[in-house]
């Protein structure tokens, strides 16, 4: 059977309760949106192949849920998966130095009812070091391309990391060849003595 992936990540979504995770998550992986959504409960999970660069890239989408009474639950995930002021506190706190992230503003479509400003999210997700994106999950809008963009990040940090293990390697191995042969030339020099 061939390999349907080359490498598989794992991204975790963050956020308080209500604001579009799951429906993010469906829309992304499924291509459907349902307004009637329930709270997720715990946590759940939704995987999709895409393609960067040539790579088939398999990302497993944990969904957490936002209720404070889960938290303890959601915190396990933080190491393993590669929101803010109190997402971006935990996420500091539990989750790997190199971890990825990018701030997303969903419902986007629902003007009427907007809280923050799409310059307040750019200068929060600045404030933090994050790219931002302001989705909608019931229009599609800016979805498929926030989802991609953070596997994109996941994918470079994971090949420089491999670029920096290679590249000890290589020295490592610099090393050895070099003490061989100096090995080798202090033994000739001890064939050809005339002693």
């Amino acid at each position: 059977m061939a390999k349907q992936y080359d490498v598989l990540f794992r991204l975790l979504l963050l956020g308080d309760s209500g604001v579009g995770k799951t429906c993010m998550l469906r829309r992304f992986t499924e291509g459907e949106f349902d307004p009637s959504h329930i709270s997720t409960i715990g946590v759940d999970f939704k995987m999709k192949t895409i393609e960067i660069d040539g790579l088939k890239v398999r990302i497993q989408i944990w969904d957490t849920a936002g209720q404070e009474r889960y938290q303890t639950i959601t915190k396990q995930y933080y190491r393993r998966a590669q929101h803010i002021a109190k997402w971006a506190s935990d996420v500091d706190e539990f989750a790997p130095d190199d971890v990825q992230t990018v701030l997303v503003g969903n419902k986007a479509d629902e003007e009427f009812d907007r809280q923050v400003t799409k310059d307040q999210g750019k200068k929060l997700a600045e404030t933090y070091g994050m790219e931002f994106f302001e989705t909608s999950a019931s229009t599609s809008s800016n979805i498929s391309e926030s989802f991609i963009r953070v596997t994109e990040l996941v994918l470079q940090a994971q090949m420089r990391y491999v670029d920096d293990l290679l590249g000890s390697l290589d020295n490592y191995l610099d090393r050895v060849a070099l003490r061989e042969e100096k090995g080798s030339q202090d033994n000739d020099a001890q064939r050809t003595c005339a002693c």
